[in-house]
């Protein structure tokens, strides 16, 4: 008797919390913002909308990190060679910074002027398509990321007219950094998209992991007409670099904005996106381009070779004789609902 009793009053302790307990609903904040569209999904019991704190979040990387915003940090220092950084700015070089010597210079944000030079940046050249060689050579005499200092707060360039475009991993950047934001606003379970940049905490609405859709070739494919794959975030980020998004075609070349820092000369290999998953988008985005640099064999095993940084990433690509194929690292299947 003793223990039915005791069993009754933990049934109506257990239902008076789920009574007490305010249902989760499903909000939606999106918006433009970067150049890019974002959407924010979250469960709260409040409804009450978050865009404009969102939004004044870009607001506040964007006056850091933006080559387009007069006066950000990142201009001021490409003008003078100095600057004293803020958190989001000295959050970034010091990723940048670390990427770059994980990925032996592949990943190396004074790309600024080759950026430019190829037509992919803020102001465009006064020719278009591959630029001349001599061109290249002078541009490649600023690129290193060896020149860039820290010094606690402050980033000096050492050598005149280095610059930084950091537009390579800012976008993974903010997604956590909103993901953050909710966080200490209590939610626990939330989706973050920038661009196609996202990061995920908890479940969806329907109690699963949230999943997100990434491009996959049809079997046979030869045209890359993609159909829809579906991704598992379980707390993690996800980050894609590709050919499909700014490019320009020249002969039956296609140049993409991913610049190889080494040589100079747009992404123009066989490989049509890579699409990388990590602990983080920060670092999901910091390490897509390097990857699409590398190739699908290079690429792969250089996953293996540091399962340190936590990444898992599918190819798509191109094969010798056009067909579309995908390769995937060891882990990354583990992801996918087919």
């Amino acid at each position: 008797m003793k223990r039915f009793f005791f069993l009754a009053i933990l049934l109506w302790s257990a239902n008076t919390r789920a009574q007490q307990a305010p249902a989760l609903k499903l909000i939606t904040c999106e918006g433009k913002a970067q150049g890019t569209y974002y959407l924010v999904k979250y469960l709260s019991a409040d409804t009450t909308s978050m865009d404009k704190r969102i939004d004044s979040l870009f607001g506040v990387i964007d006056q850091s990190l933006s080559l387009y915003k007069p006066g950000s940090a990142i201009n001021r220092f490409n003008e003078t060679g100095h600057i004293t950084m803020d958190e989001h700015m000295k959050a970034v070089i010091q990723k940048a910074l670390f990427t770059s010597k994980a990925t032996s210079g592949l990943f190396d944000i004074t790309v600024k002027p080759l950026v430019y030079l190829w037509g992919f940046g803020v102001t465009k050249p006064s020719f278009k398509g591959v630029p001349p060689p001599d061109s290249i050579k002078a541009a490649m005499s600023y690129i290193g990321y060896r020149y860039l200092r820290v010094k606690g707060d402050q980033l000096y360039a050492a050598k005149k007219g280095v610059q930084i475009d950091c537009n390579g991993i800012a976008q993974g950047y903010t997604v956590d950094v909103i993901g953050h934001f909710l966080s200490q606003q209590g939610i626990d379970n939330y989706l973050v998209d920038v661009g196609g940049e996202l990061c995920a905490k908890g479940h969806n609405h329907q109690h699963k992991v949230w999943s997100v859709g990434i491009e996959r070739p049809s079997p046979g494919d030869t045209a890359y007409e993609p159909v829809q794959g579906l991704v598992r975030l379980p707390g993690k980020g996800i980050a894609t670099s590709g050919n499909y998004r700014r490019f320009f075609d020249q002969g039956r070349t296609r140049f993409a904005h991913t610049i190889h820092p080494g040589t100079g000369v747009a992404l123009h290999n066989n490989i049509i996106s890579v699409t990388v998953i990590a602990k983080d988008c920060f670092t999901a985005d910091a390490f897509d381009n390097p990857l699409i640099l590398m190739g699908v064999e290079k690429g792969l095993t250089f996953i293996a070779q540091h399962p340190e940084y936590g990444l898992e990433a599918i190819y798509i690509y191109k094969d010798k004789d056009g067909a579309i194929k995908e390769a995937f690292s060891k882990g990354f299947k583990a992801y996918m609902e087919f």
